[in-house]
């Protein structure tokens, strides 16, 4: 679906009825009716969504209510303090003097914001009791199925099945071609990408990946073993660095070969392009927080940023799914890199004999312990992350100068704490829960967070901004070159190959996933090596920003 130009309406409540009135959008000059209010159809205020100081976050639908309706009086303005109000939307702004009714239509699928501020006698005024920054995440239709109960009950009926018949000798070959961790994630795919769910509207993967997945790290690292992860050697953190260098390379040598081939296809964002960018390579290399880091860097205009959240997700998910066939082909691929795997034998050996002695049938009591050890360590992080936090971001400024704003992430400091729990528990008794299903029950919350994960692909997203799309499958594409070569000269098996990736493309939330795909005992170090993608992540998307912003574009 093609992406409508934005236009601004205004709408005034006025006595005379109908009038002409100046826009100003960044020093271009629109010409908008006055229309009296009580002229407007009744369905067209109806289909509006009303902003308040508390509507920030709100999500809408093209189809729906994706029209927005701004009004002082409902944002406790009070007109007579105020000579003029400013509103700018996704860096437009638009000046109002009366301080009556805006109709704001038109607006695109993606993230939006919407921020005003007030002149009195020609100078701006301060004023410390109002929210000037509302957002909002306008989501293309709305699902089939919008409640988050009847959702997550599908997902799991759907992980059952998977798991049942992956049981089964008639499925055996086909579990042997497609993985089943990989189904986890193509079907709820499928289903967003039909409309039957959304994941933009969902709230489940917040849910899973804040609450399931430290409770899911904290019982794989239950039974880590540090001194064996330590002998797998220096292969898994070269490999992370040849995925982040891939990504530094990929992301300018991607914008050049497209601005060489399709010049004209970039839009009239051209220019600003690389800025956009910049936020993808923040996620690939970091995460969510460097991402961010990126985007008040370089001031990633909204409209740009939105398109780019799309493409970061699209792209990264089609390579996980990659990464996850083949995990199926591992043992192959390990055989042309004549790869060395009995570091990774060693380990997983060491594990299963070590599982198989304390193995037993896990009562009640046990199962309820298993489960506190994950839930309350997850509450532990989160108490912990909420203490620290506040003190990073009060410093956020010192950190940016030193590239270290992933420090004031929530985010990364709950995955820190849940690993730093899940590893110092490993050196007590509790360890001996491995026996009775720890990793197992921490496996089953990551297929969760997996199927979660799947909700935000929609395959038909790929329609609405190829050229995008297509610098985002040439830049994995070098990624993917890059580490591959890197495995060949140092002989590398595959597991290290997707780790090092999805440590630096997928982050905390998926890099763990891949590893235990291979073996539960191996979560550990897909977390760990995310952990080192937060601390590199900006500092490297630094460098591939200032290449991109480089590349000469028509």
């Amino acid at each position: 679906m093609k992406y409508f130009q934005l236009t601004i309406a205004l709408l005034f409540c006025t006595i005379l009825g109908f009038g002409q009135t100046e826009i100003t959008f960044n020093n271009d000059a629109a010409k908008a009716q006055l229309i009296d209010i009580s002229t407007v159809d009744n369905s067209v205020l109806e289909a509006s969504h009303l902003l308040t100081n508390t509507s920030s976050g709100s999500k809408l639908f093209l189809d729906d209510k994706a029209q927005i309706i701004y009004t002082p009086s409902k944002l406790n303005i009070n007109s007579s303090s105020y000579d003029s109000v400013f509103v700018e939307i996704d860096n437009r702004i638009l000046k109002s003097t009366d301080f009556k009714s805006i109709l704001i239509t038109g607006l695109d699928k993606g993230e939006h914001s919407i921020s005003y501020s007030f002149q009195k006698n020609g100078k701006e005024v301060e004023f410390e009791t109002i929210n000037n920054s509302i957002s909002y995440n306008i989501i293309e239709s709305t699902p089939l199925i919008k409640n988050d109960a009847i959702v997550l009950g599908l997902l799991i009926l759907f992980l059952a099945l998977i798991f049942y018949t992956g049981e089964l000798k008639s499925f055996k070959r086909f579990y042997t071609i497609i993985p089943g961790l990989l189904l986890c994630y193509v079907i709820p795919a499928t289903l967003n990408s039909m409309g039957i769910i959304s994941g933009e509207y969902s709230s489940l993967y917040f849910v899973a990946s804040r609450y399931l997945l430290p409770a899911s790290l904290i019982l794989l690292c239950l039974s880590i073993d540090l001194a064996e992860i330590k002998k797998l050697g220096s292969k898994a953190v070269i490999m992370f660095f040849a995925g982040t260098l891939g990504i530094v390379i990929g992301g300018p040598v991607a914008l050049f070969i497209i601005a060489g081939i399709f010049p004209d296809a970039l839009g009239a964002d051209a220019s600003e392009l690389w800025k956009g960018l910049a936020t993808v390579a923040g996620s690939w290399i970091g995460g969510g927080a460097n991402q961010t880091a990126m985007k008040e860097i370089y001031q990633t205009p909204n409209d740009i940023f939105s398109k780019m959240l799309v493409v970061d997700i699209f792209v990264a998910n089609v390579w996980m799914a990659v990464l996850l066939f083949g995990v199926g082909k591992s043992k192959k691929i390990d055989n042309y890199f004549n790869a060395d795997t009995t570091a990774i034998d060693r380990l997983k050996t060491k594990m299963e004999h070590f599982s198989a002695s304390v193995s037993k049938i896990p009562s009640k009591t046990d199962l309820m312990v298993i489960i506190a050890i994950g839930i309350t360590g997850m509450g532990l992080s989160h108490f912990l992350s909420d203490t620290v936090t506040p003190y990073f971001k009060s410093i956020k400024d010192t950190l940016t100068a030193y590239n270290l704003t992933s420090l004031a992430s929530g985010f990364f400091w709950l995955i820190v704490f849940a690993t730093v729990i899940g590893v110092a528990l490993s050196f007590t008794r509790l360890k001996n829960m491995e026996g009775a299903g720890a990793s197992k029950i921490g496996s089953i919350f990551l297929y969760i967070l997996v199927a979660t994960i799947g909700t935000h692909m929609d395959i038909g997203a790929l329609f609405d901004s190829p050229i995008y799309f297509a610098i985002g499958f040439i830049w994995m594409a070098i990624h993917a070159i890059i580490l591959l070569g890197v495995a060949k000269i140092i002989k590398a098996p595959f597991f290290f190959i997707a780790v090092g990736s999805q440590a630096n493309v997928g982050g905390a939330a998926s890099a763990p996933v891949v590893a235990s795909e291979f073996s539960p005992t191996l979560a550990p170090v897909g977390v760990l090596l995310a952990v080192l993608g937060y601390a590199v992540g900006t500092v490297g998307a630094i460098i591939c920003a200032q290449l991109m912003s480089a590349v000469n574009i028509g």
